[in-house]
C-alpha cells in the first residue's frame, strides 16, 4: 500500500514534474537532501520526469529510495561515475561557468553510448537519395516510426535505452514532422508489413494528433499490423479512462480493427505494482474492448525487478488482466548501463524460476533476449559439454533474414552483461559470426542487401 494513494482522483488532470521541482517533491515525501542532491545533479545529464500519478500511487516512500518505483524514475547516485558526479557538482555551483557545464554535460552524455546497435549507422532508411528522419528500418518485415510530437512520456524510466531521445539535443533524436515520409517509404518496400509506433510514447499525443499519424498507415494495403509503443497504461492509465479524449483514442482503435489490421499495444510494465491500481486495469479492460491485443514486455534490470518471484507475479497478473507476456529483455548497453545491468547468467537463472511458476497461457514470454546490432538474440539457456560450459543463444530476429531462427553458442561467462563481452564458440557459422561480430555486409542504410 503506497502512502497518500487517495490524493489522486481518477478525474485528475495531468502534471509533470522535473528537474525544477525536485524541492517540491523533496519536501513532500520527506526526501534527505543528499538524495535531492543527487537528482538535481544527474539530471544535469540523465532526463527527468514524473507525474502525479506515479507519485501518489505507485511509489511507496516508505522504502524510499530502495524501493522498486523510485528506483525507476529517480535518478539514483551510481547512475553517473564519482568524478562525473563531483565535476557536475563543481560546474553547476556558485562560481561555475554555464558554458563549461554545457560542455561536459555533452561529453558525459557521449560516453554513455546515446544509440546502442548501430541506429543511427545502420537503421535510418533512405528515400530519393536522402535519409527519412524519425523512421528506422532494421528488420526486413517491420518499420519503426516515431512521430515527432510523440517524443516524450508521461514519466521517465532511469533505465530507457531511448534517454536520448529526451535530453534536448537535435542530433541525437529520431522525430518525424509527419507520416508523408513513411507513407512513401512503404509504397516502395510492400515487404514491410509491421509499423511500430514508437518514441518516446505515441499516447502522450491528443487523439487527433495521433489520428493524423495512424490513419495514413490505412490507406497503405501492405500494412497488415500497426503497433504502437506505450507506458501509458502503467505511468498514465487516465489516458484511456478519464482524460477528456480517451473515448476518441478508443473509437480510433476501434477504426483500425474495424479496417481489418491487427493493432497491437505494447505495453511496458517493469514492475508488477504497475498493475495493482483499479484505473490500470480499468485501462486495460478498456484498450482490449476494442479488439486491439495487448502485448506486455521489459527488460530485467537491477534495483528493480532482478528477482524470479517479481517476473512470475508481473507474468501471471499480465495474463489476469487478458495481456499477454511477450519479451523479458536485457538491458542495453546505454545510458547508466553500470548500474542497472544484470549478468546474462543470472538472467537466465531469474528467466527459467519465474518460468516454471507460470500457467502454460503465460508462456507465451520469451528471454532473455538482447535486441543488438545483428537482430533478437535469446539467451536459451546453459549446457554442460565434455569441451565446457556454454550459453545456447539462438537469432530470435535479425537484421538479415537468413539468420532468424539460427543457434549457435557462446562460451559462459558468469559477468558478462551483452553480446559484444561473449567469446563466440569456433563452431559458429561463417555468416552468424561474421553478424555477430561486426556489420553485416551490405548495411549502412538501415538495412542489409536482401531488403534493399
Amino acid at each position: 500500500m503506497t502512502l497518500l494513494a487517495a490524493s489522486v482522483t481518477d478525474t485528475a488532470r495531468f502534471r509533470a514534474y522535473g528537474p525544477r521541482q525536485i524541492n517540491e517533491i523533496a519536501t513532500r515525501y520527506g526526501l534527505p537532501e543528499d538524495v535531492r542532491e543527487t537528482v538535481r545533479l544527474f539530471s544535469l545529464v540523465l532526463p527527468f520526469r514524473v507525474n502525479e500519478y506515479v507519485l501518489s500511487q505507485l511509489v511507496d516512500w516508505r522504502r524510499a529510495p530502495e524501493d522498486p518505483i523510485f528506483q525507476l524514475v529517480f535518478p539514483q547516485r551510481g547512475m553517473l561515475t564519482a568524478d562525473d558526479e563531483l565535476l557536475l557538482a563543481r560546474l553547476s555551483g556558485e562560481g561555475g561557468s554555464r558554458a563549461e557545464l554545457d560542455a561536459a554535460v555533452r561529453r558525459i552524455r557521449a560516453r554513455l553510448n546515446p544509440h546502442p546497435a548501430g541506429q543511427m549507422q545502420l537503421n535510418v532508411p533512405r528515400h530519393d537519395g536522402a535519409e527519412l528522419p524519425g523512421l528506422q528500418h532494421k528488420y526486413r518485415e517491420t518499420v519503426l516510426y516515431f512521430p515527432g510530437q510523440g517524443q516524450t512520456c508521461h514519466s521517465y524510466c532511469t533505465y530507457c535505452f531511448r534517454w536520448a531521445q529526451f535530453v534536448g539535443e537535435a542530433d541525437l533524436r529520431f522525430a518525424a514532422p509527419g507520416p508523408e515520409g513513411l507513407v512513401s517509404y512503404l509504397g516502395e518496400h510492400p515487404e514491410v508489413s509491421d509499423v511500430l509506433v514508437t518514441g518516446g510514447d505515441p499516447m502522450v499525443m491528443s487523439t487527433a494528433r495521433l489520428r493524423s499519424h495512424l490513419e495514413p498507415l490505412l490507406g497503405v494495403p501492405t500494412v497488415r499490423t500497426i503497433r504502437i509503443g506505450t507506458k501509458s497504461v502503467a505511468y498514465w492509465p487516465q489516458r484511456f479512462v478519464t482524460d477528456k479524449d480517451a473515448d476518441d483514442a478508443l473509437r480510433l482503435f476501434e477504426e483500425v480493427v474495424a479496417s481489418g489490421r491487427n493493432l497491437a499495444v505494447m505495453a511496458h510494465f517493469s514492475h508488477p505494482r504497475e498493475l495493482g491500481t483499479d484505473l490500470a486495469r480499468q485501462a486495460l479492460r478498456r484498450i482490449r474492448s476494442t479488439g486491439a491485443l495487448v502485448y506486455c514486455q521489459a527488460p530485467i534490470i537491477a534495483h528493480v525487478n532482478d528477482d524470479a518471484e517479481t517476473w512470475a507475479e508481473l507474468w501471471r497478473t499480465e495474463l489476469a488482466a487478458g495481456a499477454v507476456p511477450y519479451y523479458m529483455f536485457v538491458e542495453r548497453d546505454t545510458g547508466p548501463h553500470d548500474y542497472f545491468k544484470v549478468p546474462l547468467a543470472r538472467s537466465v537463472e531469474v528467466f527459467r524460476a519465474a518460468y516454471r511458476e507460470l500457467p502454460g497461457l503465460a508462456r507465451t514470454v520469451r528471454g532473455p533476449v538482447m535486441s543488438a546490432t545483428p537482430g533478437k538474440v535469446a539467451v536459451d539457456g546453459v549446457e554442460q559439454t565434455p569441451e565446457g560450459r556454454f550459453f545456447r543463444l539462438r537469432m530470435l530476429q535479425a537484421r538479415n533474414p537468413a539468420l532468424v531462427g539460427r543457434p549457435f553458442r557462446a562460451h559462459y561467462s558468469a559477468d558478462a552483461s551483452w553480446l559484444d563481452e561473449l567469446k563466440l564458440d569456433t563452431s559458429t557459422p561463417a555468416d552468424l559470426a561474421e553478424a555477430v561480430r561486426g556489420t553485416p555486409k551490405g548495411s549502412g542504410n538501415g538495412q542489409s542487401k536482401s531488403l534493399a
